[in-house]
Formats: structure tokens, C-alpha cells, sequence
């Protein structure tokens, strides 16, 4: 029997009722309030996946403030100019719904309830028309996936879901496998920041479409001649992600002084994710808030680096004057790459070896350590060209963007080669079926022989299985002219997607 109204909310909560009904107006003929008229990248890409027949259940992941809930509102104003009955999209946004966290099944008391007093009569006696679900920032409901699974599978209803949280997304694909497909939201890309700015439009030279392109050495050459065909519109654009990052507030609120965008980061995704997503472990187990602030403090202190197990341990014992392990640092260390903030890229590991080298750490923007620090870096040639004594720094900071830039990218495998014996470190290896692709970041003016030295070691090993490498720089200028290298601009290189 299904719950019905006053089982659900028992009239001790109406505003629970309310709320649900506020973040549907167009059950009464309304349409999507505050819409933004500027779409992201994963637009396209949710509205073919709603639609299509191969899995109910899309999932946007992403850090706190990048978009999501921005997205999902464009998808629910395409469906309903499409012809969509209204009372047929439910929307719940559970961050605004505090009450129903504690509930067993909110998910599906909430439906229930819908099922009853919006539309009428159960899901499943309403013909093969689907009933859309989307449900924002799930990632703190328990057992989400497999309240949802129960619905997907028995019911004519297909979902859109986001989360903050890649561990407690993750979580949900074994209840979900072959019913879900995922997409991951990071800060802008260059091209948008291009868009939103108002400074014109740059088509992506690789649409998501599969990784196979990226296997030839050809793309790569391409993607070089691409960013130099709008280099006017990539510098300017380039310039304002070395200056504000690439979180949307950075831009669409472009008259603000730094400073001010500075807080409104740190206390909207940084101390967010620290204090809501982050607060509780399973259990209801506290987490150390102090202790997750000040990992993040020496994830941003070491961007672009794998610190050593002593190096955290001594740093924070000193900052805390507590006695931590490092077993409890490498928790907290993957906690913050639960939330999306920090991304460990772990060594790559092609034989068993008695000691594993630590990760290496990247950010989700560069504009989180500039403002959690207090610290700017730039990283454009301009911008360097007048602070060069910050060379160094710009250079980690650039290898963070470049890391994260793979690691957003759905089923590449990133990782890095540290230094064993003769064979010298390499900044990153992509890994796309057999094939591996070494990355390099020499973020300087001037770049030697010597510099491409990890690059052609990688190379030249056969059973690495790497016809070619690339090499990320700071300027247009060739980096090599060595035939199996290929020289991309870092601002060249984020006008792939």
C-alpha cells in the first residue's frame, strides 16, 4: 500500500510538503525559475542520456558550486519545451530538505507521496510515458542508489542525479550496474570560460565521444594547431583562469574584487564540502574538521607534488600539536578526493614493489589555493612575466591543472612514473588500452634537451608501449624537435574538451 500524505509528512513537518511544492512550480503552470541562459558542456550530453533507451539513471558528479543544480534545471526547461506533461518532472533538491535525511527511504516516500498528490494514480498505471525524476545532491541520503534502483526497475521512470561526493556516488554503482551512467562536473573549461565572459565561441576539438582519438599522435598535433587558430580568444580567456580559477561565481561575478570571490570559495565549496558532505563518517562517526582543514591546507602547500608519509605527519603534528598518524592523514587525504576537492594521482605501478610511492596531488582549481592560502599565483605568460621570481610555484600550480584535467575525464586512466633507479620521473602517464602516453610539464620559457630526458626514457622502453609522448609548455614555441615528441600549450591543451 503506498504511503499517502499524512503518512509521509504526518503533519508535523508541512514544511517539508511546501518545499517540495515550491521546487516544482510547474505542477501549476510555471516555468523554471532563474534560468540560466548559459549552458555547460554536459548539457548535451544529460539531456541524450534521459532520453536514451541505454540506462534509467544518469549521475553528474562534481565538486559543490560548478554547476549541477544549474544544469539540472536547463534539462527540466528542454523537457518541458519539448512537450513533456509538467506534473510528470519531480525535482528534489534534499540539501533544502533537512528532515527527510533522517528518514529510512526518502526517496522513495517522496515518489509515493508524488504518485498520490500530484499525479493521481501509481507510477506504473500511467502507460510507457516515463515519469522524471531529478534528485539533487543525494550523496548524504542513505541507501539512495538502492531506493532508486527499486523504482528504475519496476517503474516507467528515468532519473537524473547529482552528487558532490565521488566515494558515496561510487558507492551506489554496484545497486545500480547496467542502470547508470556517469558524468563528471568540474570547474569551467577555457572554451566556457570564453563563452561566459561574452568574448565569443571556440568549438571543442575533441566532444565526448571516446577515447580512441587520443591514441594517435596525429589528435595531438591537431589539438596544437587548434589553440593556435584562436589564440587571440585562448589568451584572453587563459588570462582570466590564471586571475580567478574556473569556479562560475569567479566569473559571472566578474566586478567583484578578488578578495571577495576569495571567501565566498572558501566558504561555499571548501569549508561546505569540510562541514556538511565531510562531518560525518559511517556510523554517524565525527570526523575531525580541524584535521581535514589543515590536510587541505598541505594539499594546496604541495600542489603538483607526492609529498612523503613524514613530511605530512611532521607538518601536522606541528600545526595541531597533536599526535596524528599517518594511516588517519591518508583517510583524511581521501576523503577530501571523495568531495572532489583533492585528486591523488597514484604512482603507476607495473610490478610489485615492497614500498608504493605516495600520490601525487592535484586540485580541482587553482583558485581554491589561492584563496584558501591567501596566496595568487599566476600562471598566463603575462602575468608570469611580471612576477618571475613565482616561476617555480606557477609551474606546480600548472601541473595541478593539468593533472586534474585528465583525471576529469571519464574512463582515462591517469597516473604518474616516479623515479626508479636510472629511470627518471614522468609527470604523467595516460593509459588508454595498452597504449601509454608519458606527459611532461615544463612550464618555463626555455626548455633544454635534458628537460624531454624522462619523456624519451619512457619512450624507448618497448614494453611501456608509448610510440609517442607529449609535452605541456608555456608558451607556442616548439619545445623539441625530437619526431616522437609532441610539444601543446597548457591553454592549447584545455581547449580539448
Amino acid at each position: 500500500m503506498p504511503l499517502t500524505q499524512a503518512v509521509l509528512f504526518d503533519l508535523h513537518d508541512p514544511v517539508s510538503e511546501r518545499l517540495l511544492r515550491d521546487m516544482n512550480p510547474w505542477w501549476l503552470g510555471h516555468g523554471v525559475p532563474n534560468l540560466q541562459p548559459v549552458r555547460r558542456w554536459a548539457y548535451d550530453s544529460l539531456v541524450r542520456g534521459l532520453r536514451s533507451q541505454l540506462a534509467p539513471v544518469v549521475v553528474l558528479r562534481g565538486p559543490r558550486q560548478v554547476g549541477k543544480s544549474t544544469l539540472q534545471a536547463q534539462v527540466i526547461d528542454e523537457l518541458l519545451r519539448s512537450g513533456i506533461d509538467p506534473r510528470r518532472i519531480l525535482r528534489v533538491q534534499f540539501d533544502d530538505i533537512k528532515p527527510l535525511h533522517r528518514r529510512n527511504q526518502p526517496i522513495l516516500e517522496i515518489v509515493w507521496w508524488y504518485a498520490d498528490h500530484v499525479l493521481g494514480a501509481p507510477l506504473g498505471s500511467l502507460g510507457s510515458e516515463p515519469v522524471y525524476l531529478f534528485l539533487d545532491e543525494v550523496q548524504n541520503l542513505r541507501d539512495w542508489a538502492a531506493q532508486l534502483k527499486h523504482l528504475v526497475d519496476l517503474q516507467p521512470v528515468r532519473a537524473m542525479v547529482t552528487g558532490s561526493s565521488a566515494l558515496r556516488i561510487e558507492a551506489g554503482r554496484d545497486s545500480l550496474a547496467g542502470r547508470i551512467h556517469t558524468l563528471e562536473l568540474g570547474p569551467l573549461l577555457l572554451r566556457e570560460i570564453v563563452e561566459l565572459r561574452g568574448l565569443g565561441h571556440i568549438e571543442p576539438y575533441h566532444p565526448p565521444n571516446g577515447l580512441g582519438p587520443l591514441k594517435d599522435k596525429a589528435f595531438w598535433a591537431g589539438l596544437r594547431s587548434h589553440g593556435e587558430a584562436h589564440r587571440a580568444l585562448r589568451d584572453r580567456a587563459f588570462a582570466l583562469f590564471s586571475q580567478r580559477g574556473g569556479y562560475p561565481v569567479a566569473h559571472k561575478a566578474a566586478d567583484e574584487p578578488w578578495e571577495r570571490v576569495a571567501d565566498q570559495l572558501v566558504e561555499t565549496v571548501v569549508r561546505r564540502a569540510i562541514q556538511h558532505d565531510l562531518r560525518l563518517g559511517s556510523r554517524g562517526v565525527k570526523r575531525d574538521e580541524h584535521l581535514l582543514e589543515e590536510v587541505f591546507r598541505l594539499a594546496c602547500r604541495y600542489v603538483g607534488q607526492s609529498p612523503r608519509q613524514a613530511m605530512y605527519v611532521d607538518e601536522i603534528r606541528r600545526a595541531l600539536d597533536t599526535d596524528v598518524g599517518w594511516q588517519r592523514i591518508l583517510q583524511y587525504l581521501k576523503f577530501l578526493d571523495g568531495a572532489l576537492l583533492v585528486r591523488l594521482i597514484e604512482p603507476l605501478e607495473l610490478r610489485l614493489k615492497k614500498h608504493k610511492s605516495p600520490a601525487k596531488l592535484v586540485l580541482s582549481d587553482h583558485s581554491l589555493r589561492a584563496a584558501w592560502l591567501q596566496e595568487s599565483v599566476p600562471i598566463d605568460v603575462a602575468g608570469l612575466g611580471a612576477a618571475p621570481h613565482l616561476a617555480d610555484l606557477a609551474g606546480r600550480i600548472a601541473e595541478s591543472v593539468v593533472g586534474h584535467f585528465f583525471k576529469s575525464i571519464v574512463n582515462l586512466d591517469v597516473a604518474y612514473f616516479p623515479e626508479r633507479g636510472a629511470e627518471p620521473e614522468v609527470d604523467y602517464v595516460l593509459t588508454i588500452g595498452e597504449q601509454r602516453i608519458p606527459v611532461e610539464v615544463k612550464y618555463r620559457r626555455s626548455i633544454t634537451h635534458e628537460d624531454t630526458r624522462g619523456l624519451r626514457a619512457f619512450i624507448e622502453k618497448a614494453h611501456y608501449n608509448a610510440p609517442f609522448g607529449l609535452i605541456v609548455t608555456l608558451g607556442d614555441e616548439p619545445a623539441t624537435d625530437d619526431p616522437r615528441i609532441v610539444s601543446v600549450p597548457l591553454p592549447s591543451l584545455l581547449l580539448m574538451r
